[in-house]
């Protein structure tokens, strides 16, 4: 039995939420795994300002994800 144009609306609908809800996770996990090893570096070296750079780094993956999968779902239309 085909499937019907409802069920195939409704998994293309889902398919699309779960591909932009990455955003959402992926941007504050990238900011957290980058202030962590930050702290943990500067625990290592006995510093007290490599958590700024861990930080700033973990943003700035977090955005080149935001914008690989931005331009990703751009392209398949």
């Amino acid at each position: 039995m085909p499937p019907d144009s409802e069920s195939e609306q409704k998994r293309s609908f889902l398919l699309t939420l779960a591909k932009y809800s990455q955003i959402g996770f992926a941007l504050p996990a990238a900011t957290v795994v980058g202030w962590l090893m930050g702290v943990g570096a500067d625990r290592l070296f006995h510093t007290k300002w490599l958590y700024i750079v861990g930080l700033l780094l973990g943003i700035v993956a977090g955005f080149i994800e935001l914008i690989h999968t931005v331009s990703k779902a751009d392209d398949n239309g």
